[in-house]
Parts: C-alpha cells; structure tokens; sequence
C-alpha cells in the first residue's frame, strides 16, 4: 500500500508532468496542505527513493523512457527544493510546538529545566523572541484548560512560566535599545560594577531602564555592592520573576558579547570586554543562586546553575576563549580567588565536558597568576584528564603548557621540560600553531631556568637558542604575545649567559616592551634586571644603573625576593663608581625614573639599596 507521502509525491510529479503545475509556489503550497505533523522523516526518506528509482531510468536505452526520466527528475528536484524551504519555514514551529508539547504533558517537575534547555543559546534553533511570545501564550491557554496544579509541591505552574516569558520579552523590549548606552553616557571608561559605593556601569543604568520591580532591585544591588546580597534579594523569588530574569539577562549578555565582537576600532579590546561579558554573567548567576539557595528555592538554585553552565559552555565555544591566559577577572574586577569561588561549585555538579576542561584551565592559570601553584597545577591535572577523555586536544596541549609553566615555577625542571616536550610533539602533529608556539616558549624558558639554576655549560644554551628563535618568531606571527615576551625573555637571558651582550639587549628590550604591553610586571622586572647584567657586560654603566635600580623597586613592589640579584648588581657599580659617581648617574636619569614609578619610588631606590648593602 502508497504510504500517503510518496501518494503525494507521485500526485506532485504526475500533475507538474501534465502542466498542472507551473511554478515553485504551487509546490510550496499543495507541501503545506498535504504534510501532517511529523511526517516529514517519512517525506524525506520516500523522496529520497523516488529520486534514486528514476535516476536509474536516465541511462535506459529507450530514448522515450530516457526523456520521461528527466523530466521526472526535474519534477523531483523542484519538489527537494520546496520541500527544504518548507522544512526551513516549519523547524521552528516544531520546535516551538515541541516544547510547549513537553511542558504541558512531562513531569511538572522537570518543567524548568525543559524551559532552560529551549532557551539554551548552544541549541541550533534556541527560542526567538517571537517565539517565546508564542509559547507564553500557549502555556497560558495550557493553563486556562487544566485543572488546579499543586505547585508548590511538584513545581512551577504552567501559568507562572506563561508570566515569567511575557515579562522578560516586556522588559527586554523596554532594555534592548539601551545595552551599551551606559558606556557613551558614564563619561568615563570603566566598564563593571564600578567601586563599591558607586551607581556607575551597565548595571544603574539597565535599573533605570527596567519595569520589572524584582529586576530593578537586583541592578541597583549590584551597581551599588558589586554583588547580590540580602537587600537585593530580600523575600524569596516569584517562579514568573526569576524567568524574567532568564529571558532579560540572557539576551543582554548575548547582545553584549555581540556589540564588543564587532567593535572594528579595536578588535583585541573587543574580545576582551566579550570575555570579561561571558565571566561577570557567569558570576552574577552564581550569586542569584547562592542567594536563592540561602533563601530555601532549591529548584530556582539548581535551574540558576544550568543557565550559568549554558554561557560558560558557549563562552568555551568561542575562538578567543583565553586557553592561555588574557583577562583573569570579571567586569565587575572581582578578585582571583572570588570567581574562582563562585564557578568552582557549579563546575562540580557537571559531568567531564570539553567545557569543563576549558573552564579549569582559565581557574588553573588564574591561580599559577596569584603564585597559588599547588591549586594551579591541581586543576590543570584535571583539565588535562578531560581534555584527553574529551578528545580536545587544543586543550590538552594547552593544559600541558600551563603544567609545564607551574612545574618551572615550582622548579622543578625536569618535570617542566617533559610536558613542555609532549605539548610541542602533539602541537606539531595537530597543526596547532598557537599551542606550538607556547611549547617552543615552554621548553626554551624550562631550559633557561634550569641553566640559571644548575649553571648549564655555553653549548646547551646554544641548544637552547633554536627554540626560543623560533618561538619568538610563531608566537609574534600568532599574536601570543604572552609567549612571546617570555621567548623574548628567555632568549635574552641565553644570549646573556653566552656572553652575547648587544643581542641580549636587543632580545631583552623587546621583551621588556611586550611585557609592558600586556602589564605583566614579573617579567618587566625580570628583563629589566637581564638588561642591567647585558649593560654592565657591554660597558653602558649608566643604562646599568637605569634599568638595575628599576628591577630593584619593580621587584621589591611586587613582593619579590629577586630584588636582591639587581640589588647586589648596583652594589658593585656603587663600589666602582663611588657615591658621589653613582648619585650622579641616577640624577641623570631622573626624568626616567619619574615618569615610570614617581618621585616617591625615585626617593626609595637609594635607601633601598643601602638596606641591601648594610645586609651583607
């Protein structure tokens, strides 16, 4: 028996055939009539056998036969290419009657998260605007015809999720033309929270623009305190409220990340505030939900911690995800070990995902960045497990990396230079350009800092130099250029200890410059101390004492013990030159001194080193 969709097939053929039908249109629309819900798998599968029955017709012998298969074959083309536009204009609407099917007959328990998967922004056909309209009022029908549900012991009524859509399509409509006006009208160039105290940033300004009460206490909590407390948050949540909250935030974070994606000014600068964007959401949703859970909504906490996990995943999906490091806080500048806080537990509660192995990463170096190396590499041993289950080898090679850099940190070197090792073998073999480069730094930087260490003999720096040659070289073409300033770093040093002198200068200046640029003030220290020792052996005492007495006070401000090592440099110049000779000098190069840490820090050095003296 003809099922009815190869019936209509054939009719369709048969009637194009006859002239009866003389255009797409005509197609479209007998598609329309003829197609029940749900069929079309079936369409899909007799069309597809249609046209493999008459292509075999195209080779017979009989001239007639031969004819009449091509212009079967034309029918059926005609017909493939309105049945893809139907399907195209119909997806939606399925997906639509799909979910509005699901909510009314599933379990009212599972309603909210069956709600949240709709809305996921990773879905291919996540729910529009217009179609969250359509599905409110679905529900809302739903409702009308149901009986009484007892809510507040299974869950969210049909009505209440009815209300929540239609509020947050309201409020978003009121909010969607008002997304980045805070940032021409703030009159300054802080993006965030602002300080504590302050009404500056997106978020007073989203309050004054919001009619949902709920909403507007939680802006004006978070513009004020830079987090959500108490007063933000005083009773517990309406189920209609906290929807709201999803359809609203949702879509002012996409429409963030999609404003600062194509800034053409400054593309780098763009890719930044779109990550802090994708961090400071992940944070305020953690802090909705340990709020609400403090506040006994269990199922509004757990449903708070999937919307969290659907931006982080989508966050870990995008191509300037920071595998290697960028932008360590939020917009709101929350410190290291606060986000850390608050995406570590939702993490948790997720299976081993490529997303999650991304996410660890970013909290392994954020950490290795506060010198929390045992936390740092903890995480980074997960990370690499998940990469590897995950099949992500960009971030295995990454986790490698970061494990090669803690390890160093740790000194441990020979540990160092076996994951810098592997990572470089598998980077070669994938085609990872980025993670070779990091690699190359890796283990060049791995081999510095042992020689440095265990002072290696002139031949294996010379070894060494390759390596840092080329990742100098990948890491610019890339545009790493964290990697970069630690290959220049490490190639300067190298160049240093063979003697090479105006090279290490060369190397070290353009270190120093990349180090500069991407404010990492360790290594600003570390080529500055690099650059007096390459002075000091090239005979440009003074540009010695310059650069010695800046490395000093960069590295005692940051805590660090290295500030002895251009301490006890200055000391011997000092010795040689006599003070007079010396004082001379560093008042030579106060215009220098000023402009880079002030009269106070110029004021410091001397007495700085005098400590340093009167300690040997």
């Amino acid at each position: 028996m003809t099922s009815p969709c190869q019936a209509l097939i054939d009719q369709l053929v048969a009637d194009t055939l006859k002239g009866k039908i003389q255009s797409k249109q005509q197609v479209y629309r007998r598609l329309q009539q003829g197609l029940e819900p749900g069929s079309g798998e079936l369409f899909e599968r007799a069309l597809a056998n249609t046209l493999a029955q008459v292509e075999t017709g195209l080779t017979a012998a009989d001239e007639f036969k031969q004819a009449k298969a091509q212009r079967q074959q034309r029918a059926l083309k005609m017909i493939e290419s309105e049945w893809q536009r139907w399907q195209a204009d119909n997806q939606a609407t399925a997906v639509l009657t799909g979910v509005a099917a699901e909510l009314v007959q599933g379990a009212v328990a599972d309603r909210l998260a069956i709600l949240l998967a709709a809305l996921d922004p990773n879905q291919p056909q996540p729910l529009d605007r217009d179609q969250i309209g359509q599905l409110a009022k679905a529900l809302q029908q739903s409702a009308l015809s149901t009986t009484v549900e007892t809510e507040a012991q299974t869950g969210p009524s049909l009505a209440d999720l009815a209300l929540g859509l239609d509020q947050g399509i309201a409020t978003w409509q009121g909010l969607e033309t008002e997304v980045v006006s805070w940032i021409f009208t703030a009159g300054r160039s802080t993006l965030g929270f602002g300080n504590a105290g302050e009404t500056q940033g997106p978020w007073a300004s989203w309050g004054k623009q919001t009619t949902l009460p709920s909403l507007r206490y939680l802006f004006e909590d978070l513009a004020l305190n830079r987090s959500i407390t108490a007063a933000g948050l005083s009773t517990p949540l309406l189920t209609a409220d906290w929807v709201a909250w999803v359809v609203v935030l949702q879509r002012l974070q996409r429409a963030l990340v999609t404003w600062f994606d194509q800034q053409p000014y400054d593309p780098k600068a763009g890719k930044r505030l779109s990550i802090a964007t994708f961090l400071t959401f992940a944070v305020v949703w953690s802090q909705i939900a340990h709020r609400l859970g403090q506040l006994g909504q269990g199922s509004l906490v757990q449903g708070s911690f999937q919307v969290l996990l659907q931006g982080l995943r989508q966050f870990a999906n995008q191509p300037y995800f920071p595998l290697y490091g960028g932008l360590f806080t939020a917009l709101s500048g929350e410190p290291l070990r606060t986000l850390l806080d608050y995406l570590d537990q939702p993490l948790q509660q997720v299976p081993n995902t490529a997303t999650k192995g991304r996410i660890l990463t970013l909290l392994g170096y954020s950490q290795r960045a506060m010198g929390n190396y045992a936390q740092a590499k903890a995480f980074h041993d997960q990370a690499l497990a998940i990469a590897r289950e995950a099949q992500d080898g960009v971030c295995e090679i990454a986790s490698l990396n970061h494990l090669s850099r803690t390890a160093v940190a740790q000194q441990d070197y020979d540990t160092a230079l076996g994951h810098s090792q592997r990572a470089l073998i598998l980077a070669r073999q994938q085609g990872d350009t980025l993670g070779q480069a990091n690699a190359l730094a890796n283990l060049g930087y791995s081999q510095v800092a042992q020689g440095q260490d265990q002072l290696l003999e002139p031949e294996q720096y010379e070894a060494v130099l390759s390596y840092l040659e080329q990742g100098v070289t990948l890491s610019a073409q890339v545009g790493d250029r964290p990697s970069q300033a630690l290959c220049a770093n490490s190639l300067g040093i190298a160049q240093l200890k063979l003697g090479q002198y105006e090279a290490a200068i060369t190397a070290l200046t353009d270190g120093l410059q990349v180090a500069q640029a991407i404010g990492d003030r360790f290594l600003v220290a570390s080529n500055l101390a690099h650059l007096a020792a390459a002075h000091q052996g090239a005979g440009t005492l003074d540009q010695a004492i310059l650069t010695g007495s800046l490395a000093m006070y960069l590295f005692d401000q940051i805590g660090s013990d290295d500030w002895q090592q251009p301490a006890a440099l200055l000391s011997i110049l000092y010795g040689q030159l006599g003070p007079e000779g010396f004082q001379a000098i560093l008042q030579s190069h106060r215009p220098q001194f000023l402009a880079s840490i002030g009269v106070d820090g110029y004021d410091y050095l001397l007495p700085l080193l005098t400590r340093y003296r009167e300690a040997l």
